[in-house]
């Protein structure tokens, strides 16, 4: 059996009581590390809590063995219950839809233990989750690639009155540019997309396209550590959130589309003039 199993946002507490059933009866325990990573990231002391809490090994499986070795989850999986852990829900990302197909063509059966994922997490600003457009994905800029297909994307949800969930990049054990092309693996230090980093590149496109999507005065929200004891949380136009220090990752941005009253009220609390400290160190009350 595989199970696949959502980890949540914030630490090693986030896992269900289902999930860490699940965990504690699998012989093999793997964990994505790629899409995100809960708070202490692959700190040497973070796995090892995680372990001590599951009474066993963890091996950490990158966007490489997901991708091109799946083959070696999937044959433990054929001979005895594996866990393969996801920060966050397990389908928020394409790759472990990939897995779970591979697995039934194989005839190996899979359970999912779902968790909260940043995709109903940023509810807490209170932009409601049914007026979401598309969400899309900021990758960071190089001197030769600078994709700006996501503007389409913003464009369509802002005519249509939605709001715009923007992943910011996240890269782990990515192989260079040159290593690849003297085709020897060498991999880039670990880098995480800030919001400053993200609406930069956005106002750089929109400015190269010329179009009317969004400006340095269009609302935004920046979310830091979503799920975790130290969330951040700040409203305002791009330009305003461009010089704020959103702290350690993970990141992301959401560009509000029209607003309802009450959304606009729970807006408030968290933009930057306001009296509310809310928006320096939210506790997820409301």
């Amino acid at each position: 059996m595989l199970y696949v199993i959502g980890l949540g946002l914030g630490d090693e507490k986030d896992i269900t009581l289902r999930g860490l059933e699940a965990v504690k009866k699998c012989e093999k325990v793997f964990m994505e590390a790629y899409t995100s990573l809960l708070s202490f990231g692959l700190s040497d002391d973070g796995i090892a809590t995680l372990e001590n809490l599951y009474g066993k090994p963890i091996t950490i499986a990158d966007r490489e063995m997901v991708e091109e070795k799946a083959d070696e989850i999937l044959s433990e999986a054929r001979a005895s219950d594996v866990a393969f852990l996801v920060v966050g829900d397990p389908f928020g990302a394409t790759t472990h839809s990939d897995l779970v197909v591979r697995a039934r063509e194989l005839g190996i059966g899979v359970k999912v233990v779902h968790n909260a994922s940043v995709m109903n997490a940023i509810g807490i600003c209170g932009l409601q989750l049914y007026r979401y457009g598309e969400t899309v994905s900021i990758p960071f800029f190089t001197d030769v690639w600078r994709p700006d297909s996501f503007y389409e994307k913003i464009m369509k949800n802002r005519e249509l009155g939605l709001h715009t969930l923007c992943l910011l990049d996240i890269r782990v054990k990515e192989p260079s540019w040159e290593s690849l092309s003297r085709g020897k693996k060498k991999y880039e230090p670990p880098r995480y997309m800030t919001i400053n980093t993200a609406i930069e590149q956005l106002l750089e496109v929109v400015q190269k396209l010329g179009g009317s999507a969004y400006d340095e005065d269009t609302d935004c929200v920046g979310f830091a550590r979503v799920g975790s004891e130290d969330q951040m949380i700040v409203a305002g136009p791009m330009k305003q959130l461009l010089s704020v220090d959103f702290g350690l990752p993970l990141h992301c941005l959401v560009i509000t589309g029209k607003t309802h009253p009450l959304e606009e009220e729970m807006l408030n609390t968290y933009r930057l003039n306001t009296n509310n400290d809310s928006n320096q160190k939210d506790d997820g009350s409301v």
